[in-house]
């Protein structure tokens, strides 16, 4: 079923890329102090089809939803990394009488 009009049912992801001015830090340096940079609206972020800054009100979803993305990403990357030690320690059945065997 596609929409015809009003907004949409989810909202997409859109392809975000550092500002190239404060190369995402979100400040540039003055004489004296720093600056908010003005390219990026001191985000460090701008979208990666335009260039241009996002509105506060886009950027904070956007974000938000890159944050969530690699905040599972990580979680599934730290759930594989115990896969060897696991395997050591069940019981694989394949010992005598159905034990354990390691190969050590």
């Amino acid at each position: 079923m596609s929409k015809s009009h009003g907004p949409a049912f989810r909202k997409e992801l859109k392809p975000l890329m550092e500002c190239g001015t404060c190369r995402g830090k979100g400040v540039i340096c003055g004489v004296f102090h720093q600056l908010d940079c003005t390219a990026c609206h001191g985000s460090g972020w701008v979208c990666q089809l335009t260039g241009d800054a996002l509105p506060l009100e886009d950027l904070v979803p956007q974000l938000n939803m890159k944050l969530r993305n690699l905040a599972a990403e990580l979680n599934r990357a730290r759930h594989s990394q115990r896969g060897a030690q696991e395997q050591y320690e069940q019981n694989n059945r394949r010992g005598a009488g159905g034990s354990n065997y390691t190969g050590d």
